[in-house]
């Protein structure tokens, strides 16, 4: 698939609040997502000894809470310059079941490209 300017303009969504908000070890990755409609949402991972939730979870949380039942698109990024990283398997799961035909933007930087959710085996990190 091909990256589109939203898809551009989605990761830098999600790189603005890791930079913004990701600046301990209890946050270290932030998400955004896009519905069909344009609207923006986005999360940052909760990490805590007793557990904790991904970004992408957080994301998922925070758009529901707006009456959101679809998502189009959602891109994942790493704090501290770490750029755009792949779903975890966990959350690929969660991710394919809830919306089976998202598209999720993977890749180096420099080599972006998008992905439907299915072509990211679940329980894997790759």
């Amino acid at each position: 698939m091909m990256m589109r300017d939203t898809d551009r303009a989605l990761v830098q969504a999600a790189t603005a609040v890791a930079k913004l908000r990701c600046r301990s070890d209890n946050h270290t990755v932030a998400a955004a997502a896009r519905t069909v409609d344009g609207r923006v949402f986005t999360g940052v991972n909760v990490h805590h000894v007793a557990g904790g939730s991904c970004a992408e979870v957080v994301t998922v949380g925070a758009a529901a809470t707006q009456g959101v039942t679809e998502l189009e698109t959602i891109v994942v990024v790493g704090d501290r310059g770490r750029a755009v990283l792949p779903p975890c398997g966990r959350c690929r799961q969660v991710l394919r079941d809830y919306f089976p035909s998202l598209r999720v933007i993977v890749g180096p930087i420099d080599e972006l490209r998008v992905v439907p959710i299915a072509a990211l085996p679940p329980g894997t990190e790759d």
